[in-house]
């Protein structure tokens, strides 16, 4: 991936799913459902997570507080199930409303040194008069290289890498998880993961240099070897760069990221796999 040029600065614009939850009990609200600190927050975006009780991702949100109510937008997750789960736990007592869904354009700047958490977005609606006059002034990224930057971020995908079965801690975002925080939805498995670290997987970047790489093959597993003796993990999402070259994220089981295991996929093509820019692990 071209680095970006220090004099040229260049930015993400992309629309999310977005809704407001308004009321007394709003923060109280959220800190009780996500994984990072709502209630001590004041003029910053928060990213955060929405887990599953046995502590399973289900959705990256940013919490954008504004003056009256706070702007929930789903990064990366099922906005109908977390509205649904919401309003399903609100008790007739609370104070909390939550409003409809819209879309909102979320701006960045793309940093390929850094994690994509380091730099605060900003949002506009369609009708917000500073929009058009903010977006025509922008360098906004190709499709191509947003997506191989995302790539080299480890920015999980619902159904790729939130797929039900992984946790924040293993897709390398530790630093959305409080721990010194009160009880939240999945706590006392993060905890119990700190505590004993017994993270079992790890998200990675893997990179194939071989045209004949099967792309349709519905084995998505990688191998220890060329003979596939031993499965030590599976390919979550893949992206073509090339005719030559294919991309993508991985979980890999944690005792073997320390080997110097050359790694193969199920047509016994040769992969190298390499950290994230943007993960964090405990």
């Amino acid at each position: 991936m071209s680095k970006i040029s220090e004099n040229k600065k260049i930015f993400w614009l992309e629309k999310f799913d977005c809704f407001a939850i308004q009321g007394k009990d709003s923060k109280r609200f959220l800190n009780g459902i996500t994984t990072g600190n709502i209630n001590d927050l004041k003029n910053e975006v928060l990213k955060t997570c929405w887990l599953s009780p046995n502590g399973v991702l289900k959705s990256i949100l940013e919490i954008n507080l504004l003056e009256d109510q706070l702007e929930v937008i789903v990064l990366a997750g099922n906005t109908s199930e977390i509205r649904k789960y919401f309003n399903d736990i609100i008790f007739p007592s609370d104070d909390v409303l939550l409003c409809e869904t819209f879309l909102i354009n979320r701006i960045q700047e793309v940093d390929d040194k850094n994690s994509w958490r380091v730099n605060k977005p900003i949002f506009f609606k369609n009708e917000d008069k500073e929009y058009q006059l903010y977006r025509s002034n922008l360098n906004n990224v190709s499709t191509d290289y947003l997506q191989q930057w995302k790539i080299n971020q480890a920015i999980p995908s619902l159904n790729k890498e939130i797929n039900g079965k992984n946790n924040p801690l293993e897709l390398g975002l530790a630093d959305l998880i409080d721990f010194n925080k009160g009880c939240y939805l999945g706590q006392e498995t993060m905890s119990k993961i700190r505590n004993v670290s017994s993270l079992k997987q790890e998200i990675r970047v893997w990179t194939a240099k071989d045209s004949k790489f099967n792309l349709k093959s519905d084995n998505k597993n990688i191998y220890n070897n060329e003979k596939k003796e031993k499965s030590v993990g599976y390919i979550t999402s893949i992206y073509k760069l090339s005719s030559q070259t294919i991309t993508g994220l991985a979980m890999i089981k944690r005792k073997y990221l320390d080997t110097k295991n050359t790694f193969f996929t199920d047509n016994y093509c040769q992969i190298s796999i390499e950290k994230s820019i943007g993960s964090t692990f405990l």
